[in-house]
């Protein structure tokens, strides 16, 4: 049987998810804890990650390549951009980007590296899963661009600058690192996010007082997924 991965990267986006699986197994792995566990007939191993792109992108690896799992899903809260989202909102990346990568002095876009690509597209057959979940559950979700930096945004005027060089829809700090990983490996990858916040001037009390409650909103929207994979 294929082995799913859920991904957050704190404590908190994760532990909605522990709540409701079965028969845990926690193995302590690089300085870091995964939880084999099982869900309505389906293998799991969930992990977070800790914050930003280098520890995500050694955890999405691990689960990859030592747990053997073959699809990977991320779970977790992100700040907005696009006016229309509103804390508690869903958003699933259709693709992500580095919004923090410059090496513009050389001539190349933000986020571009020789090699590599500035937009990194998630699986279209597990949005599609989302959206199908989302239907029936009779919730709004919005498909657009996460981008993804090494730092917590609460300025309007990075938030500007994200906007118009990514034409971004929402930002945090693990997803694009994950999809270069997933992309790098051919593993089906999938990025969900609640929104905690608005990315503004005060983005830090906003996060403060909703991020568990958008990461709860974002793991239960996982499981439904989870279930509907085949």
């Amino acid at each position: 049987m294929s082995k799913i991965a859920i991904m957050g990267a704190m404590p908190e986006e994760i532990e909605p998810l522990l709540a409701k699986v079965e028969n845990v197994n926690r193995i302590e792995y690089a300085n870091n804890s995964y939880y084999e566990a099982t869900y309505k007939g389906k293998e799991l191993v969930i992990a977070y990650s800790k914050i930003g792109k280098v520890f995500s992108s050694l955890t999405a690896s691990t689960l990859l390549e030592k747990f053997g799992c073959s699809t990977l899903l991320f779970s977790g809260v992100a700040g907005a951009i696009n006016p229309e989202l509103k804390i508690g909102d869903l958003i699933i990346a259709d693709k992500l980007c580095q919004h923090d990568l410059d090496i513009s002095i050389f001539g190349h876009a933000f986020g571009y590296v020789p090699e590599g690509a500035v937009f990194v597209e998630s699986d279209a057959g597990l949005r599609e899963v989302a959206k199908a979940v989302a239907h029936k559950n009779k919730l709004s979700i919005i498909e657009g661009t996460i981008a993804t930096g090494d730092q917590f945004v609460a300025s309007n005027e990075r938030k500007e600058f994200i906007s118009t060089h990514f034409q971004a829809d929402a930002l945090e700090m693990e997803g694009a690192s994950v999809a270069v990983i997933c992309d790098a490996l051919n593993v089906p990858f999938f990025v969900l996010r609640a929104i905690s916040d608005t990315a503004n001037d005060d983005a830090g009390v906003d996060f403060d007082e909703f991020m568990i409650g958008s990461a709860k909103i974002s793991a239960n929207f996982i499981l439904d997924m989870v279930e509907s994979i085949e």
